[in-house]
């Protein structure tokens, strides 16, 4: 119900013209005065809050439509932070990490976190990932809107694009935005590899200029395999092509 009501929320939003609200979580004021200052001359209401504490109040209170979390934070950390979250909620999640090794800086996406940036970033490439991963969100609100797909089915997964819910032998499964989305795209294109670059392009809505990390997209399938996989070291469904990307195996059948 919680999630419903913000979909509604971003939906209104989109349809007033308005960009929406971000969070903007960092325990360094110059952080969050530079962001919520660039933020809003582009359009965002902004909210801000110093700790983790602060950003799940703000959250509950706020409904934002995206959040920027630092991971180094007092009182709760951003890792902590991002797995509260996630429990009720499919924002999308940006973290921002200081931490020099790479396992330490995608422990973030493997909790459920959209996207990572590492400190010290370019505040304009921020800003192009907010309005992607923004832009990419508000497109699946307006289809989910119009859109009459129907149920698609394999072995014992369905999904349902109407919905955007997927279930494994008539058990939800609980997936994220981009989760849901990385597999929709595979499945309508079985046997179809995709490289990391063109997976970016299409569920993240990043351009090749962006120059975003692709090891975003492993982490992502690693995650999604560990819910529609039996065995996710020897998966079924979705694949790995040698030195180019990932692709679905099996053909879905289509139920209206």
């Amino acid at each position: 119900m919680v999630k419903s009501f913000r979909s509604l929320g971003t939906a209104l939003r989109n349809l007033s013209g308005e960009k929406g609200t971000i969070l903007v979580v960092d325990d360094e004021a110059s952080i969050r005065r530079i962001l919520q200052t660039r933020l809003e001359m582009i359009g965002y209401s902004v909210v801000t809050a110093s700790d983790g504490e602060e950003a799940l109040s703000a959250f509950r209170k706020e409904t934002p439509d995206l959040i920027v979390l630092d991971v180094m934070m007092p009182k709760l950390d951003g890792y902590g932070v991002c797995q509260e979250l996630r429990k009720q909620s499919d924002v999308p999640i940006i973290m921002l990490t200081a931490l020099g090794d790479v396992a330490d800086r995608i422990t973030g996406l493997e909790l459920g976190a959209d996207d990572y940036m590492a400190k010290p970033f370019s505040p304009k490439e921020l800003e192009s990932r907010i309005r992607s991963l923004l832009r990419r969100r508000n497109d699946r609100t307006t289809t989910a809107a119009i859109s009459n797909l129907g149920v698609m089915v394999v072995d014992n997964l369905k999904i349902d694009t109407n919905k955007r819910q997927v279930y494994k032998a008539g058990e939800r499964i609980l997936l994220t935005g981009l989760e849901y989305s990385l597999l929709e795209l595979l499945m309508s294109y079985p046997g179809k590899s995709f490289t990391r670059g063109e997976i970016l392009q299409q569920v993240w809505g990043y351009s090749a200029e962006q120059h975003a990390d692709t090891r975003v997209v492993d982490v992502h399938i690693s995650r999604l395999r560990s819910k529609l996989e039996d065995d996710p070291e020897d998966p079924e469904y979705i694949l790995t092509a040698r030195g180019s990307g990932y692709f679905f195996q099996r053909v879905a059948q289509l139920e209206h």
